[in-house]
């Protein structure tokens, strides 16, 4: 149970806490923790100088900064270790300092002890940042007080000022975040889908599996637990969870949740109820099948946590999506340019070249995760003109889809985008679906996608100088 603020307060006060890693929720974490009176030492494995923005923002708040390599000891002198999503908890130290008892958690689970109110918490292969956004509107659109952050971008600790007994906090949670939970506990926890992702870190696809199902941990039966009932995956899911399951398909009729039926978006409260209306799929304005899906989770959610129908009907309409998700750029002379710069694996990539039927120019490649890029396979040889590598998977991925279209390795993202231009007719796709990461490159999918965005712009410039 969750101490009184006070008493919070106290836990953390002239304890020794090492945060380690300096992305923005370890540097948020750090900056939590020191304002409420902890002694605060950061670690990094990058150099001073690479993390020369961040550092004198730190010391400033008198947080001592570890650079350029983590030291034992610095680790074995704190009380508490708290760890970024993007640091594996099998790092030398962490399991040295493990093995001595020392507690180590990461921002998630620090942000879960102080959020007051109710969690949404959202998950899966794919989807997660569109379902998690969409979910935050509709709940805006009914008056409810609602923060969103997790994964999307904005760490979970950020939103703890502000809580309050009747509030919401819409998460977007990765496999990372739950492998350190130790009592985040949401009160509506969703799957959207399980595809292999991450096996660089999890090491195979029951790991990833059950580091996803930690989502529901601590759930009881005064909880919910919306699951795909697509996928074969997350359908297992059920077999474990202790609180009420609700469903979402796009194929299937169910006894409670939210489901397609003649063109409908329905929503089944219980297996004793009739199917009330949402909306018609029609009207749903985002592209793909697979943000169908994403719709009927949040609807899902939504009507679970007392969202009137009306309200969900109203912001699914409004809602045009999130920035590199199948986001369209431009068109120039007829070749529609499309981000999709978050499409970070091989399932993600499937559905974005879903949403094209035909004449796509499909750029591939970055920081492998240990996937199989063989299961692109039918939808090239069906959809795509031609495939542009990058980065340094592409090796990997031309020797896994050889045959099934023309690939032209491109290096680079702008080399990439270069060729397709030249290439592409009107009427065809430029899209970027990378179907990996993008640290070989880049520093995150944004960095990648907001790229991608300036390459196009610059032709549409030099476009609109010829034909001035």
């Amino acid at each position: 149970m969750i101490s009184p603020e006070g008493n919070r307060l106290q836990e953390v006060k002239g304890r020794k806490i090492l945060v380690v890693g300096l992305g923005r929720s370890g540097i948020a974490a750090a900056l939590f923790l020191r304002r409420r009176g902890a002694q605060v030492t950061v670690s990094d494995a990058r150099s001073a100088e690479a993390l020369s923005q961040e550092i004198p923002s730190l010391l400033e708040e008198g947080i001592a900064v570890e650079a350029g390599g983590h030291g034992l000891l610095t680790f074995r002198r704190q009380d508490l270790i708290v760890v970024s999503p993007g640091v594996p908890l099998d790092t030398p130290e962490l399991t040295q300092v493990r093995a001595f008892g020392l507690p180590v958690i990461g921002e998630l689970e620090l942000a879960a002890r102080y959020l007051q109110g109710r969690i949404l918490a959202i998950t899966g292969s794919n989807g997660k940042t569109t379902t998690t956004a969409l979910c935050g509107e509709i709940f805006k659109a009914a008056d409810f007080n609602v923060r969103v952050g997790g994964n999307i971008g904005i760490p979970v600790i950020s939103l703890v000022e502000g809580s309050a007994a009747d509030s919401w906090s819409v998460l977007e949670v990765s496999s990372f975040q739950l492998e350190s939970i130790e009592s985040f506990h949401p009160h509506i926890a969703m799957i959207l889908n399980l595809t292999p992702d991450h096996l660089d870190r999890h090491g195979s696809f029951a790991n990833y599996v059950a580091a996803k199902e930690r989502i529901f941990l601590n759930q009881t039966a005064e909880d919910f637990l919306v699951l795909n009932g697509d996928d074969p995956a997350a359908q297992q899911a059920a077999a474990r969870a202790k609180a009420a399951v609700f469903w979402f398909s796009r194929s299937k009729l169910l006894r409670r949740g939210a489901f397609v039926s003649h063109g409908m978006v329905v929503y089944r409260p219980s297996e004793t109820a009739s199917p009330l209306p949402v909306l018609p799929v029609a009207d749903i304005p985002l592209k793909g099948e697979h943000n169908v899906e994403n719709v009927l989770a949040a609807v899902c959610a939504a009507c679970i946590a007392g969202v009137p129908v009306e309200a969900v009907a109203g912001a699914v309409r409004a809602f045009r999506g999130v920035e590199h998700r199948l986001e369209r750029v431009a068109t120039i002379r007829g070749v529609a340019y499309f981000n999709d710069s978050k499409a970070t694996n091989v399932d993600a990539a499937i559905k974005a070249m879903q949403a094209f039927p035909t004449k796509i120019h499909l750029i591939l490649g970055g920081k492998d995760k240990d996937s199989d890029y063989s299961q692109l396979h039918p939808l090239l040889k069906e959809r795509v003109k031609a495939v542009y590598t990058i980065g340094s998977a592409a090796a990997k991925i031309e020797r896994q889809i050889a045959g099934a279209a023309s690939v032209v390795r491109a290096e680079t993202l702008e080399n990439a985008v270069k060729l397709a231009a030249g290439a592409a007719s009107a009427g065809d796709v430029v899209l970027l679906a990378p179907a990996c990461s993008s640290f070989d490159q880049f520093e995150n999918y944004e960095h990648r996608g907001r790229v991608f965005k300036e390459l196009v712009a610059a032709l549409e410039k030099a476009d609109a100088w010829q034909n001035a």
